[in-house]
């Protein structure tokens, strides 16, 4: 309880004067911790840390605008668990899209513009793979369309699982970006 006061105070200070020491010491304080949380839920450690990283420059960057309804550590906790559930969601969406192929289309159930709209998203993917850089374009095909794990991709190219996993992590991060407007489209198909 006295550490949530604590914390709160340490908010206010970084919101209401700016201070950087004060949220300095935020980060610092939950960041490990958070990082935990966030791969526990996600499963991959990189992409825990970005997750803490964007919900600790998100609330830096809107920190005048936060209002704590509780206490600094529920309000950070609630938003990492909300941004790895975005990420996960993401990530179905994204696989399902993957695995599913032309033929699996079924062109009488579906509208001339529904089967443009697929064409469409399909080319756009496709698009934003060829953008990745070659070795993290072949780690995440080989993951994602042949469906091969981390070990046995970092055998195939004489890698570390660590540095496969980073990998997969960046070319969902740039696959995020570039995909970013066409999201809302991925829920409405699939």
């Amino acid at each position: 309880m006295k550490e949530d006061l604590r914390y709160d105070r340490l908010f206010s200070k970084a919101a209401l004067l700016d201070s950087e020491e004060a949220f300095k010491e935020l980060f610092f304080e939950f960041f490990p911790t958070l990082c935990v949380y966030a791969s526990n839920i996600v499963g991959d450690n990189e992409t825990a840390r970005d997750i803490v990283q964007e919900v600790f420059f998100n609330i830096w960057k809107n920190r005048k605008k936060i209002e704590l309804e509780s206490s600094f550590r529920n309000f950070i906790v609630t938003a990492v668990r909300n941004q790895c559930t975005d990420i996960l969601r993401k990530r179905t969406v994204i696989d399902r899209f993957a695995t599913r192929s032309p033929s699996t289309v079924e062109t009488s159930e579906q509208s001339p513009e529904e089967i443009y709209t697929i064409n469409e998203l399909e080319q756009i993917i496709g698009k934003a793979i060829q953008k990745l850089p070659p070795n993290i374009r072949e780690a995440f095909e080989m993951n994602r369309f042949k469906g091969m794990t981390y070990n046995e991709i970092a055998q195939q190219m004489s890698l570390s699982p660590k540095t496969i996993e980073a990998y997969i992590s960046k070319a969902l991060s740039i696959l995020r970006v570039e995909l970013k407007d066409y999201l809302p489209l991925f829920f409405l198909i699939f």
